[in-house]
């Protein structure tokens, strides 16, 4: 009888140790980060960028890697006390890279995507390119609960042009104007044709830049963050990168980076 209960006491022992053993398996081995131990000990971190989207990667006039992502790196490395090595690949390459082992982290306006969760990790995002309402300076509106009855400027076929129709579903006194490009979209703002324009984050922020007079009213209505990818193991990394860009937010680094690439005289 004595042993009947000693095996029942062991076996049920050892469904509990299973059970935490598999609750417990995300988490096993999350101190070791071989890409975090790899940049500490050669002193390099390698990061793949395309330089052809200005003006967050771009060269200058001797061929060197510039622009709102490479200050961000530079940053970065100088925090960690590293080398920055960045490696130029075209923008379909570099998720490939990484996975490849080649660099260690992608920062190139990449945005954020669920779907390669299983195979990359991200860091916060650090720019937010969703769809965002525009408004002149001196406009009331403050959000999209604003608009009722007013005009609603648009690129026809964009992603903007796609929300204001589920808008003007849920409220039919909102007048949807459809423009061939977003150029024409923002002149129709600017000159009053319309009370909003729905464009997304990188363009109103280089309208912005060439001296419109408009900002945004109220949060992105679609986010497309742009995060930082690394491998899915080096959550060390991850931590370190989040940490730091909290910090860039509280002190206003990012913002200073944003206004300084965005300014008129980068975008022109």
């Amino acid at each position: 009888m004595g042993n009947r209960r000693l095996a029942g006491s062991i076996g049920l022992l050892l469904v509990v140790g299973l059970a935490l053993l598999w609750l417990a398996g995300p988490y096993l081995g999350r101190g070791e980060d071989a890409t975090w131990q790899r940049i500490q000990q050669s002193g390099i971190w390698r990061v793949g960028m395309d330089p052809s989207f200005p003006p967050f990667d771009l060269l200058d006039g001797e061929g060197q890697p510039t622009g709102y992502d490479v200050e961000l790196a530079q940053a970065l490395a100088r925090r960690w006390d590293v080398e920055l090595q960045i490696v130029a690949i075209g923008f379909d390459g570099l998720t490939d890279a990484l996975l490849a082992g080649k660099i260690e982290s992608v920062i190139s306006a990449l945005p954020y995507d669920p779907r390669l969760t299983e195979d990359l990790s991200y860091s916060a995002s650090y720019f937010e390119a969703g769809i965002r309402l525009a408004v002149r300076n001196d406009s009331p509106v403050q959000s999209v609960g604003d608009l009722a009855g007013r005009r609603l400027a648009v690129e026809w076929g964009s992603n903007g042009d796609a929300i204001a129709r589920r808008l003007q579903r849920e409220d039919p006194s909102l007048q949807r104007l459809t423009f061939p490009g977003g150029q024409e979209a923002l002149q129709a703002l600017l000159t009053g044709e319309a009370d909003g324009l729905l464009i997304d984050g990188v363009s109103l922020r280089l309208f912005q830049g060439s001296g419109a007079a408009l900002k945004a009213a109220g949060p992105a209505l679609e986010s497309n963050p742009y995060a930082i990818a690394l491998p899915v193991t080096a959550h060390l990394l991850r931590q370190e990168i989040d940490a730091a860009l909290t910090e860039f937010v509280t002190t206003g680094f990012l913002a200073e980076l944003e206004d300084r690439w965005f300014s008129e005289e980068k975008t022109q």
